[in-house]
């Protein structure tokens, strides 16, 4: 792996993000912080999740550092939420810009909740940030039917397509 290629990676992820967030900004307040099925409790809440836990892996691996964990009643409105995920997305352009390919590998220390020390090679703690929020935002697809809404199409395919002007 390359910092190329995780530049890549988050390219895609912020363009997913946005599409995502365009459907979400249609919500009413009530619909982004209803109880819903899931993991998290409301589309708000999942999304905080995911941006909470990108700025933590950001943060472990030498960016900015987010501190405690982010709390969903801080973001009542999507707009809230989408400034925050600008501001993050800068810290992580930012890093990766600056990040040298020999770095991917150096072993970074962390613990999952109150969990276990352990370590992981930076290259995969990033990697894994961005899978996360894959997985997410396939959930936050789902709760968006549920509230009939159409999330539209965000696979990787569609991003090449738009990006490299070709037809999927």
């Amino acid at each position: 792996m390359r910092v190329s290629d995780l530049e890549r990676l988050y390219d895609y992820h912020y363009w997913a993000n946005k599409r995502l967030l365009g459907v979400v900004a249609w919500l009413t307040p009530e619909q982004f912080t209803r109880r819903v099925s899931g993991s998290y409790g409301s589309i708000r809440n999942t999304l905080v999740h995911v941006l909470s836990a990108e700025w933590g892996w950001l943060g472990r691996c030498g960016g900015p550092e987010r501190g405690e964990r982010l709390n969903p009643g801080d973001y009542p409105t999507v707009d809230s939420l989408t400034q925050a995920w600008m501001r993050v997305e800068g810290y992580m352009r930012d890093f990766l810009s600056r990040l040298e390919d020999e770095a991917l590998g150096r072993n970074v220390e962390f613990a999952l909740g109150e969990g276990q020390k352990q370590s992981a090679p930076l290259g995969d703690l990033m990697l894994h940030a961005a899978v996360h929020a894959v997985h997410h935002r396939g959930q936050v697809a789902l709760l968006l039917r549920t509230l009939g809404f159409v999330p539209g199409n965000f696979d990787l395919l569609i991003y090449v397509g738009d990006t490299r002007g070709a037809t999927v």
